[in-house]
């Protein structure tokens, strides 16, 4: 349950639609997991190399094998455990970057550019990730697509409208350090003589990975600071994993989203992504995906760290609310293009041009 494995998920699911036939996932692990089923034909597991080569003679019998990295999915120093994996391959594959950090260490920097070498084409979900990849690594920058993230579609959409009750404004996503959650919590402190008073949501688990490293360590922290706010009445915390039907509706019934996130390095987010696509104003610190997607006018920018500038854009948009069917209107435009019908055609379109490459050779 992580972004990783939802955009597996829904990529593989539009995939077999777009294509027709079957399809199978090698599925990353730790540890072995008591159970396969369903498309996962095979596990990954960190730190067994016999799994590698299993996984690789298993890709092998398909047409095209579709790689997501990302550095800590992967066992290893920085996840190289991946690179004998790729360099096991027959087959034509596409590598989907998930992270392009603009100050990589020289071992992270040098798994990528193996990572990018092994690849027969490389996907980056946002032109600031393919500028990264292209100027601060050492890369062949005519294998680079960049493909959007994708969205669900959802039936009926429109634009958004207020509430004459208490307007709601939603962060969701998986939770934890670096999520810049606080700061919306103390945003919200500053927004008590609106009437009615905006109600604040934050849904979502912690990430798997921090409960393990942490516990609800992160969570504690802003639910007791949301208690010295005297902020218990309008910020609220739902746990619950939500199927994509659920978290539509959970969206749909959103007035504004915030992500407040710290990282001035994240060049692809799902949330965002999901966000324009149900039409709904976005506010968002100026994270460069944010700044790349937002910059039509789909939504405001802030700065990082500061919650002043997002109680001042919440107001904003809570008092003008003019503005926020203009950020509506301005997604419209863009929406079609992140859905994941559209996204999975893009996808088709570059294996079909590798496999036929292949076969020309």
């Amino acid at each position: 349950m992580c972004g990783l494995a939802t955009f597996t998920s829904s990529l593989f699911r539009e995939l077999v639609t777009v294509r027709g036939g079957a399809g199978g996932v090698i599925r990353v692990v730790d540890t072995p997991q008591p159970r396969l089923g369903g498309e996962v034909v095979a596990e990954l597991v960190a730190g067994d190399p016999g799994s590698a080569t299993r996984a690789a003679y298993l890709l092998n019998h398909s047409d095209i094998a579709i790689v997501q990295h990302e550095y800590g999915a992967y066992g290893g120093v920085d996840g190289d455990e991946l690179l004998p994996l790729l360099a096991g391959l027959t087959i034509p594959s596409i590598v989907v970057l998930h992270t392009v950090l603009s100050a990589p260490t020289a071992h992270q920097q040098a798994v990528l550019e193996s990572v990018v070498s092994l690849a027969d084409a490389v996907v980056t979900m946002t032109a600031a990730a393919r500028d990264r990849l292209t100027t601060g690594y050492s890369v062949d920058a005519t294998k680079i697509s960049v493909i959007p993230h994708g969205a669900p579609v959802v039936r009926g959409r429109r634009a958004p409208v207020f509430r004459s009750v208490q307007p709601t404004i939603l962060t969701w996503g998986l939770i934890g350090p670096g999520k810049g959650i606080e700061w919306a919590i103390e945003a919200m402190a500053s927004l008590s003589d609106l009437y009615p008073a905006p109600r604040y949501l934050v849904a979502g688990q912690t990430h798997p990975k921090v409960l393990l490293r942490e516990g609800e360590a992160y969570r504690h922290k802003l639910t007791s600071r949301v208690r010295e706010l005297g902020l218990t009445a309008t910020v609220s915390f739902d746990s619950h994993y939500r199927g994509s039907d659920a978290l539509a509706e959970l969206i749909d019934s959103a007035d504004v989203v915030v992500l407040p996130y710290d990282s001035t390095d994240q060049v692809t987010s799902g949330v965002l992504i999901e966000a324009v696509a149900a039409l709904k104003p976005v506010i968002a610190t100026r994270f460069p995906h944010a700044v790349e997607l937002l910059g039509d006018g789909a939504g405001l920018l802030v700065p990082h760290k500061d919650p002043a500038a997002i109680a001042a854009a919440l107001r904003t948009l809570l008092t003008h609310r003019e503005l926020a069917a203009g950020m509506a209107k301005a997604a419209v435009a863009t929406a079609p293009e992140l859905l994941w019908p559209t996204v999975a055609r893009r996808y088709d379109e570059l294996a079909t041009r590798l496999i036929g490459a292949r076969v020309a050779a």
